[in-house]
């Protein structure tokens, strides 16, 4: 095993360690050495196949401490043992608060690294084979219920469990069975498109025991009988999939207590102008297009589509309460709206209902798209979510969080709809006006492949606008996405394993609904 291990060792005297680098490299051990933190900071984000960190709590400049946390930012699952000649009390609580995985006092001796190596390394194993053998015995579970004619509830659970074992499996870095979770979530979103497809139209008319909590309800059915008692603030992160609040649940929880943990179909297309609109109107698109006519933009419209959120959000409180709330709502989508949210925080404790859109989320996505280096950083799942992760904790939203968290308030944290990573083409042709939209299109004339869509060819039947006469909308199953046959190959490369929305897939439609209050 020895040879297949990987050491970053950082100490500013590393020349004087040179007879216990020897002693690691006859063992088999391959170690790099650095003589000071930012050094081993490169090296953590130009390798990632490092296995152990050896890190010196006392280096000059950049401190081990300062060092480690640095690290964990790039790599939050990569075991780092601190070397250090202070054993004062505060330190080591500093190290083990930012997850040190053991540390050593200097001097150290060759047979001391060699053990404290053996366990870590022997550790991972055992939790590696651990994760392997429960997600094997869970393998047939989630199949089988997936083939079972799952309703909407069921369906919620299963994308729950599959998301269970998808974090489990990051932080265990079980590669192999990384591979068949990713084929069984894919089988899931063939099954759940097929539900969708056989479902949608008719819940849009059932009564609401018998259909799921969509976007067009949410506010009524989730969050309005909470904050009749309770300064409420709705939290409403933009692109936020059910993975992501799990990765961000355990910093919140330091300040707050998770009351409930619920979830909400969104309508389709899942994507922003009418997800979002549906949830502060509480009304599907066509409905806000025949009672608002000057606050509804079709896609082929010029100016912003979700401009009059806050004048929708009034209307429905009016309509549901006698004795209306007093509310606000504020929209973040520029950094400095972020530390205006932060600095005026305190304001916002006078209103009984505060509504709070973070655009960050969405701007992550779509800015992945477009740049490289974010393309580096976040290039698949498990460096998405941490890249969320990350966001969140240095963000002026959280230190908002935090100023709220001193008060008697209720949060609720939700979104308007997920994403889905794309990875398969599928061509349409249609005219010049037909929508650029990679998960959905809305046009006339459109030619498709009928396996790889929902086609909706009354828009008025799914309660959404017509453009013109002969429009139709079509969605994207699964991970499909939209390409035209000009320059196919070239966008192929361009926007395949991009993250997107709009269409039918699990990450898109189930989304989270999560109650909390200040501990």
């Amino acid at each position: 095993m020895a040879n297949e291990i990987r050491i970053l060792w950082a100490d500013d005297e590393i020349d004087l360690l040179k007879p216990q680098v020897l002693f690691l490299e006859k063992k088999g051990y391959d170690v790099i050495t650095v003589s000071n933190g930012h050094d081993a900071i490169e090296e953590c984000e130009e390798y990632n196949d490092i296995d152990v960190v050896f890190l010196d709590e006392s280096m000059p400049g950049l401190t081990g401490l300062e060092t480690l946390t640095r690290i964990k930012q790039i790599n939050p699952h990569l075991p780092v043992v601190m070397i250090t000649k202070n054993e004062a009390e505060n330190v080591m609580e500093d190290a083990i608060g930012a997850q040190i995985t053991d540390y050593l006092i200097k001097p150290v001796n060759p047979n001391q690294i060699l053990l404290t190596l053996k366990k870590i390394i022997d550790k991972k194993d055992l939790v590696k084979e651990k994760t392997s053998t429960e997600y094997r015995q869970e393998f047939g579970k989630i199949f089988s219920s997936i083939n079972s004619g799952l309703n909407y509830i069921e369906w919620a659970d299963t994308y729950k469990k599959i998301i269970k074992w998808e974090l489990k499996i990051d932080e265990s870095q079980t590669d192999d069975m990384a591979e068949i979770l990713t084929m069984q979530k894919s089988e899931a979103n063939a099954e759940f498109s097929k539900f969708i497809e056989r479902n949608y139209v008719d819940w849009l008319y059932e009564e609401t025991d018998k259909a799921p909590v969509m976007s067009h309800n949410l506010l009524r059915e989730k969050v309005f009988p909470d904050i009749q008692d309770n300064k409420t603030f709705f939290l409403l992160l933009d692109n936020l999939r059910y993975d992501q609040w799990k990765i961000i649940e355990p910093i919140i929880k330091e300040f707050y207590r998770v009351e409930q943990e619920d979830f909400f179909y969104s309508i389709l297309p899942t994507a922003t102008q009418y997800s979002r609109n549906a949830i502060f109107s509480g009304l599907m698109p066509s409905e806000i297009e025949e009672y608002y006519p000057n606050w509804w933009k079709n896609d082929i419209d010029e100016g912003g589509k979700n401009l009059f959120e806050k004048d929708l959000l009034g209307e429905l409180i009016n309509r549901t309460f006698r004795n209306p709330p007093k509310f606000d709502y504020i929209k973040v989508v520029h950094a400095s709206d972020g530390f205006a949210l932060r600095d005026n925080i305190h304001n916002y404790l006078n209103n009984d209902f505060t509504v709070i859109v973070y655009n960050f989320i969405d701007m992550l996505s779509h800015a992945r798209t477009e740049m490289d280096v974010l393309k580096q950083l976040a290039g698949d799942e498990r460096a998405y979510r941490s890249l969320t992760k990350s966001w969140f904790v240095h963000s002026p939203l959280w230190e908002a969080l935090k100023i709220l968290a001193e008060k008697k308030i209720q949060l609720i944290v939700s979104t308007d709809h997920g994403t889905i990573r794309v990875k398969q083409p599928s061509k349409v042709i249609g005219d010049k006006n037909t929508t650029t939209n990679l998960r959905y299109k809305v046009g006339k004339n459109l030619q498709f492949d009928p396996k790889d869509v929902l086609s909706v060819r009354d828009p008025k039947e799914a309660l959404l606008p017509r453009p013109n006469v002969s429009s139709k909308f079509i969605f994207a199953k699964e991970d499909k996405f939209f390409l035209y046959p000009n320059n196919y190959n070239y966008y192929n490369n361009y926007y395949k394993d991009t993250f997107q929305h709009g269409g039918i897939s699990l990450e898109e439609i189930i989304c989270p609904v999560i109650k909390l209050s200040a501990k």
